[in-house]
């Protein structure tokens, strides 16, 4: 089966996924700001990093101009996993992914890093009371995201995506 890895990096979180999955399905990743053409492959993976609760630019508009074939989404980001938040953010990607008919097959979402400036910038943004405000518990859930993805959220990612690859051919 030939497979392509593609993903968008901000702070490194999403590289590190695509290149533990590429490993596992013994291909390469390739970051999509090299515009990689998805003909030919039997399953495209796409990895990015949540942005506002969806794939970041950069592969919100390569995931959307998908318009057919079998597609994964995987995805990053600062929030636990296990997260409703989470969830919505992954649904989001696939929703992309499969809009003008590409078929979704699986994904996978895990805890990364957040990128410090977002946390000082959201830091000066938001006042006590809002939403996204600084609280206590949010800074305690962004220090907990700083050793993600760690090695057991490598491990779930190349364990998942092999096991989809299994299931495919």
């Amino acid at each position: 089966m030939k497979i392509l890895v593609v993903y968008s990096s901000k702070t490194g979180n999403t590289k590190r996924v695509a290149e533990a999955i590429a490993e596992e399905l013994r291909t390469t990743a390739t970051d999509v700001r090299g515009q990689p053409d998805p003909a030919g492959y039997d399953l495209v993976i796409a990895g990015y990093w949540v942005d506002r609760g969806a794939p970041d630019a950069k592969m919100k508009q390569w995931l959307g101009s998908l318009t057919g074939g079998r597609v994964a989404v995987f995805a990053t980001l600062g929030a636990r996993a296990d997260s409703d938040h989470a969830a919505k953010c992954l649904e989001a990607g696939k929703a992309l992914a499969g809009e003008r008919g590409a078929m979704v097959v699986g994904g996978f979402i895990c805890q990364g890093k957040v990128d410090p400036a977002l946390v000082e910038m959201m830091k000066g943004m938001f006042p006590a009371g809002h939403p996204h405000a600084m609280t206590p518990e949010r800074l305690a859930g962004i220090a907990e995201a700083d050793s993600h993805p760690d090695e057991a959220d490598l491990s779930a990612a190349r364990d998942y995506f092999r096991t989809l690859v299994s299931s495919l051919s």
